[in-house]
């Protein structure tokens, strides 16, 4: 549990008289740096927009925890000390805050690597991709896991971004403009950029997922060996491969 949670469960009056507008508060729900603040612990009654933040913190903790469908509205307002009524004021419903949770991380984990892809070379660009999947994995595990958990809300909703496959088509189709530059300058066929892109992005993302559990082997090092595996086959590729199998059978 995050210091800031830690700091928000100690108001413990539920908050009756804060009426908000169930919206989504994009700017102020994307504030990621709000999970280190910690509230006043003397002060029992909170702002709209502080207990809506603590109901954002503790939902993400739960859903992360024990996933979607093991979470209920009741479990959430008693986790913030609050009444049940407090969390539809806010968001509606369950399916509302999950929307929510699931929304900001999208947005906060596909901007954090679009920013970083900066580089021209394929290389290096496959390394600033990497590196901004494993770091949000080290510090945003919860949401990463958040992230792979399949639920009606996260696709249903019209305040989420997508699931997470759609992230990483996002991030693919970035790269893709990238690797359709090198490819035509090495005589490859550029309309097969897109494949590869979705290859290079999907082989990044499914090696994060091994470790989230995985943690025996330090982060810049699976980077490395990953980014090697990835290069050292790139810079081999044939111009018309073809399956040695369906040769030999041919």
């Amino acid at each position: 549990m995050t210091n800031f949670v830690r700091g928000i469960l100690k108001a413990s009056t539920p908050d009756k008289g804060n009426s908000v507008a169930i919206t989504h508060d994009h700017e102020n729900d994307l504030d990621l740096s709000g999970r280190s603040r910690v509230s006043d612990a003397d002060r029992v009654r909170m702002t709209g927009h502080e207990r809506r933040a603590q109901l954002v913190e503790v939902g993400r903790m739960l859903f992360a925890e024990k996933g979607f469908e093991s979470v209920t509205v009741e479990e959430i307002a008693n986790t913030a000390n609050v009444s049940k009524p407090v969390v539809y004021e806010h968001f509606g419903s369950k399916d509302g805050l999950y929307a929510v949770v699931v929304d900001r991380e999208m947005t906060y984990l596909l901007n954090s690597i679009t920013k970083a892809l900066t580089a021209v070379h394929p290389r290096l660009l496959l390394e600033q991709t990497a590196c901004a999947l494993f770091d949000y994995i080290e510090t945003n595990t919860d949401g990463f896991r958040i992230l792979l958990r399949d639920s009606p809300a996260a696709s249903s909703s019209a305040t989420a971004t997508g699931s997470f496959a759609s992230l990483l088509s996002d991030v693919a189709q970035r790269v893709e403009e990238l690797l359709s530059k090198e490819f035509k300058l090495r005589g490859f066929p550029f309309q097969m950029a897109p494949m590869y892109a979705h290859m290079f992005v999907g082989m990044v993302a499914l090696t994060g997922q091994w470790w989230l559990d995985e943690r025996d082997t330090p982060k810049d090092e699976v980077i490395a060996h990953l980014v090697n595996l990835v290069w050292n086959g790139a810079v081999g590729l044939e111009i018309n491969p073809r399956l040695i199998s369906r040769r030999i059978d041919g």
